[in-house]
């Protein structure tokens, strides 16, 4: 398991990922998937066009994001889950 930090840790020099994925479903499956992926840490639904959902991941780290996309691709109905675009940046001190 990766030392991923957790969200009560001191956040200096820490370090917030976001990315965004296009899922290919077998047809059909469509909402039985879109009802799963919110329940995933991190993940959010956007839009939904015929057999394609795409959606936002967020985290704490490349390999979290990496780990999501994983679990996402592994979900029966899944043809693929590929991301399409990264950005990190990092997070400001909370007062």
């Amino acid at each position: 398991m990766r030392d991923i930090p957790s969200p009560d840790q001191p956040r200096k020099g820490r370090r917030y990922h976001l990315s965004s994925a296009v899922v290919a479903v077998l047809p059909g499956r469509e909402t039985e998937i879109m009802a799963a992926l919110p329940g995933l840490a991190g993940v959010e639904v956007h839009a939904v066009e015929g057999t394609r959902i795409v959606v936002t991941i967020e985290g704490y780290s490349t390999g979290e994001l990496g780990d999501r996309l994983t679990t996402i691709s592994a979900i029966p109905g899944v043809i693929a889950a590929n991301m399409v675009f990264e950005h990190s940046e990092a997070e400001e001190p909370q007062e």
